[in-house]
Parts: structure tokens; C-alpha cells; sequence
């Protein structure tokens, strides 16, 4: 079995809180920090770990059990110079990948260049999406039909490169419709350089899958979890 990733998210409000509880329920591992310890005190029992920090206060930070993270989460809101200053501690501190929230077009260009990886500028119910991001990457974007239903953009598993649609059975194995293929085709242009074109391929059942294709698919966001975590 794959190890979970593990997440710190930083700063607990509405947005931070509801992302913790996505990314445990889709089977991450969560290790929650915020200032306040009502707020840490209101979340412990439902991620592996809460803690109480400063996130600015660089010697707390440095001492707060994130050897182990795969993503930090800068969830912090209208602090802005508290966001900033977090995103650089975390880069210091050398976390693999840090998405931090952004509430402004200028505060998303500074995130980026004290660390930041990706600054998302978002409403707080935006919250259970981007966990569903974080926990599966081969999904790239969900498009919510229903509370169980759900339009999605995922990447081929290796598995079913070069075989057809019909092959696969997606409706028949995971009960997923195949709305189309997106694939990136690359040519050179008139001087030489390399070119990339997408093009949106409606699937019929002989149409050939090529590594680096996207499937749009829709069906139960569990079916398209389990279509996700195949390699």
C-alpha cells in the first residue's frame, strides 16, 4: 500500500478547517498549526496531529514536527504580512511543496517569490476542491454536478496507454462515461522551434489511448478516485 501523504495546514480558519477535514477523509495525513489554541483545541480529534504555534515566530516553526510533510497548506486569509512571512519560513525550513492563499493579485506575486510553489486567490467553500487536488493529483480539475456526481479531468494511468477505449471498459469497470480525450500534440513551428497544440478528441470505441492523454470523464466521485489511484 502507497504511503499517505502528509500535509501541515497553517492557519485555521473557515477555509483551513474545511480542508483539513477533506484531505483526512480522502486519507491524508494532516498536521493542523494555528496561533489560537481554542481553534487547535476544536480540530485535534480529527487529524493526526494539532498544534499550537506561531507560525511566524521562526524558532517555534523550526520546532514543529514537519520532517515528515509532503505539502504545506499556507491557509491564512486576511493576514497577509502572517501568510508571507509563514511561506518563507517554510522554505526555509525546506518543506517539499507550499500552495499558499492568496487575497490579492500583488500578495500572490510576493508569495511566489519568498517560496511559494502555487498561491491559490479563493472563497473559503473552495476549500473541499483543492483537497480533492492535493490527495489526488491525477485528477486536475472536478466540476461538482451533484453532491455524489462529478465531471473530471484525469490523467491515463500508465496501464492503459496504447490500448483502445473499448479495451479499458470504463463504463464497465468503474462505471465512468468518457466524455472526450484531451491530447497535447507537438510539432515544430516555421522557425524551429518546438510547438505544443491540444486537441479534444470525442471518444469513439477504437480511439487509441497515448501517454500524456486526459480523460474527461463523468460518474461517483468514488469511482473517479479509484480510476485515479491506479498507476
Amino acid at each position: 500500500m502507497a504511503k499517505s501523504k502528509v500535509f501541515a495546514v497553517i492557519g485555521l480558519g473557515a477555509f483551513g478547517e474545511k480542508l483539513c477535514r477533506v484531505l483526512v477523509e480522502k486519507g491524508g495525513q494532516v498536521i493542523a498549526i494555528d496561533r489560537d489554541p481554542e481553534t487547535v483545541e476544536r480540530i485535534k480529534n480529527a487529524v493526526a496531529a494539532a498544534v499550537h504555534v506561531n507560525a511566524t515566530d521562526e524558532a517555534a516553526l523550526m520546532k514543529a514536527p514537519l520532517d515528515e510533510v509532503d505539502v504545506a497548506v499556507v491557509a491564512i486569509g486576511d493576514d497577509i504580512e502572517a501568510s508571507i512571512l509563514t511561506t518563507a519560513l517554510l522554505k526555509k525550513r525546506n518543506i517539499p511543496y507550499i500552495l499558499a492563499r492568496a487575497v490579492s493579485d500583488l500578495h500572490q506575486t510576493v508569495l511566489r517569490q519568498v517560496g511559494a510553489n502555487e498561491v491559490v486567490n479563493l472563497e473559503i467553500d473552495e476549500g473541499t476542491r483543492i483537497g480533492q487536488r492535493l490527495i489526488s493529483p491525477e485528477v486536475f480539475d472536478t466540476i461538482p454536478l451533484s453532491k455524489a456526481v462529478s465531471f473530471a479531468e484525469i490523467q491515463l494511468p500508465g496501464l492503459f496507454r496504447g490500448q483502445t477505449l473499448a479495451k479499458i471498459g470504463l463504463p464497465q469497470k468503474f462505471k465512468l462515461t468518457v466524455a472526450a480525450v484531451r491530447r497535447t500534440l507537438q510539432s515544430i513551428d516555421d522557425v524551429g522551434n518546438p510547438e505544443l497544440q491540444e486537441e479534444l478528441i470525442m471518444p469513439v470505441a477504437d480511439t487509441v489511448l497515448k501517454e500524456n492523454d486526459v480523460l474527461l470523464v463523468v460518474g461517483k466521485n468514488e469511482d473517479i478516485e479509484a480510476l485515479a489511484a491506479l498507476e
